[in-house]
């Protein structure tokens, strides 16, 4: 009897242990990163629905669009969610990142904002327009002037347009080329400025309200979550994309941001 007991309470602690080793194999812990503002935002809320689901999430902050993509390239990150695709394909072309597209996530339209003007009727000649000085949002931008007849564009320029295509200019508008993230703070020094979303929010802009353009968010622009090419079949990646792509998430996009932030599922 003592001898089937001892068996049994052997047997007990096996499967516990079993059960334990199971349990820590099946959460996982990924950092993500994300910029400021609504991206921070709404991770925060895939963070607690991917909890549910054993997979913790720690959202690492950057105020730029540079580093993310470095950090997750260099093995600091397991993904990141902040950009679009156009400027992905940028990246990975140029800095040869092994870097890919898991699930498209949401869009933030870019609006033309000015302190000085109401309208871009109102904009004088030789007037400062500021645009990112990245390749893709300053094509982005360039695009966006001209669909609201500022100025042409060489047909061929494409997503990569820049100043150099500029083909007509009829009221000689400066283009002033600054990083993404610093025009809010230079706004007051320029006529007008094409922001995106997500730094015009930072800043407390409004863009349903404040912009005197926004783009289409039919367009090309739609952001992504991004991981390392290596990482695809990782368990992980099904409950990140899921966690964001949830009814709780969508819920949240909705309630929050007025249309100026807009689930693209």
């Amino acid at each position: 009897m003592q001898r089937r007991f001892i068996i049994r309470i052997a047997a007990a602690l096996g499967a516990a242990t079993l059960f334990a080793s199971f349990g820590a194999q099946a959460d996982e812990t990924i950092k993500v990163g994300v910029t400021g503002g609504p991206h921070e935002q709404v991770m925060e809320v895939v963070k607690q629905v991917a909890a549910k689901n054993g997979l913790t999430i720690k959202i690492v902050e950057f105020s730029d669009y540079v580093q993310p993509n470095a950090a997750l390239a260099g093995g600091d990150l397991d993904a990141n969610s902040y950009q679009h695709l156009p400027y992905l394909d940028a990246q990975v072309r140029d800095r040869s990142y092994k870097l890919v597209r898991v699930a498209d996530t949401v869009t933030f339209p870019m609006g033309i904002y000015s302190k000085k003007v109401k309208s871009l009727t109102e904009l004088p000649p030789g007037a400062k327009i500021a645009v990112p000085n990245d390749p893709t949002n300053g094509g982005r931008a360039l695009l966006l002037l001209e669909k609201q007849g500022l100025i042409k564009l060489r047909a061929d320029a494409g997503l990569k347009a820049t100043p150099l295509d500029i083909v007509e200019n009829p009221r000689k508008l400066k283009i002033v080329e600054l990083d993404a993230a610093q025009i809010p703070r230079s706004l007051a020094d320029v006529d007008a400025a094409a922001i995106n979303t997500n730094f015009a929010m930072e800043a407390g802009l409004k863009p349903k309200q404040d912009a005197i353009a926004i783009e289409d968010p039919k367009g090309p622009y739609v952001n992504i979550i991004a991981i390392r090419d290596a990482d695809r079949s990782k368990p992980w990646v099904a409950k990140l994309v899921a966690a964001y792509r949830s009814a709780e998430v969508k819920q949240y996009i909705e309630s929050k941001f007025g249309g100026a932030v807009i689930a693209a599922w």
